[in-house]
């Protein structure tokens, strides 16, 4: 009990040669940040904007943007000043701040995801029912859920990882996540442990509710042209977006607990930072380029701004 204490100050993992390599991650990494910031507040405004978007799904596809952004931005900043400043250090209260946006966002995504797979089903097998079941007030508090019950499920989880005494203060990870903070405890995790199934759990039932959906989806489609369309247009950038995100979650929680330090470094850097680089860039440009309305709109709206800019007045020189 002599050495434990509540931790102040974690160091977190170095990056591979960051000595000689730390400015060009600092700019690839920067550059993926405005990247994802530019196409995800893009698509965002261009739903907002426009009113013949102000449609369900696409409301749905407005928050899983602005969702992008809020997960992003707990990491990549803290990321890049460690590497500017060569110093991979982080008080216990930012690491949980950390944890907490980086995965009430993760949940968050995947809770918006079942709610745009019942979206789906709803305009797909029953389109007649699509207005009266998924109203302004309906959407609403599926928004609100959305968002509540992933940032209340995190707190949680990091409060009960960090009212604990810690005999270690390494974390072996390039930013906080809960599990490794679980770790630095030399107390029992029974309670975390349970907790991480309780989610792990309702994970589950939110998979079984997008599997039931798609399957009478698929049935659905094959008795309809249209629906067969609608189908290509618009579930299938949503069912890569789960696939991606559903494989990444899944490691994340298995390596987490069982993984082992026989696997390569990079590897495991790769597919940790999976989560924080793949889904925020690739749910926006994949539903930018595969829905047709969303396109068009985002093509107008370049082309109005270009026309603006042309039209301007040019100042004379005198």
């Amino acid at each position: 009990m002599n050495n434990m204490s509540f931790a102040g100050i974690l160091t977190l993992m170095v990056p591979r040669d960051s000595k000689s390599y730390r400015h060009l991650y600092f700019t690839c990494f920067l550059f993926l940040y405005l990247l994802i910031l530019s196409v995800n507040i893009c698509l965002a405004i261009v739903i907002i904007m426009e009113k013949s978007l102000h449609e369900p799904m696409y409301v749905f596809l407005s928050h899983l943007c602005i969702n992008g952004i809020y997960g992003a931005t707990g990491f990549y900043p803290k990321f890049l000043s460690d590497l500017i400043l060569d110093s991979y250090v982080i008080s216990s209260h930012m690491c949980a701040l950390q944890i907490i946006v980086i995965y009430s966002s993760l949940l968050c995504e995947f809770t918006i995801l079942t709610v745009m797979s019942y979206d789906r089903y709803v305009a797909i097998c029953k389109p007649l029912d699509y207005h009266s079941r998924l109203t302004k007030n309906t959407c609403v508090k599926l928004i609100l859920f959305s968002w509540i019950v992933p940032n209340c499920v995190s707190v949680i989880a990091v409060l009960l990882s960090n009212l604990r005494p810690f005999c270690k203060y390494h974390i072996d990870k390039l930013y906080c996540d809960n599990w490794s903070v679980v770790k630095l405890s030399c107390t029992s995790s029974f309670v975390n442990n349970v907790y991480g199934y309780v989610i792990g759990i309702m994970s589950c039932i939110c998979a079984v509710i997008v599997i039931v959906s798609y399957i009478k989806l698929i049935s659905a489609c094959k008795a309809s042209l249209e629906n067969r369309r609608k189908f290509w247009q618009t579930c299938l950038p949503h069912l890569l977006s789960l696939i991606n995100f559903t494989f990444a979650m899944f490691f994340d929680f298995m390596y987490n607990r069982y993984g082992s330090n026989d696997i390569p470094e990079i590897l495991r850097n790769f597919l940790a930072l999976e989560l924080v680089i793949v889904p925020p860039l690739f749910n926006p440009v994949i539903y930018g380029l595969n829905i047709r309305a969303v396109r068009k709109r985002v093509f107008i709206s370049r082309l109005a701004a270009r026309e603006n800019v042309s039209r301007a007045p040019k100042k004379c020189k005198r």
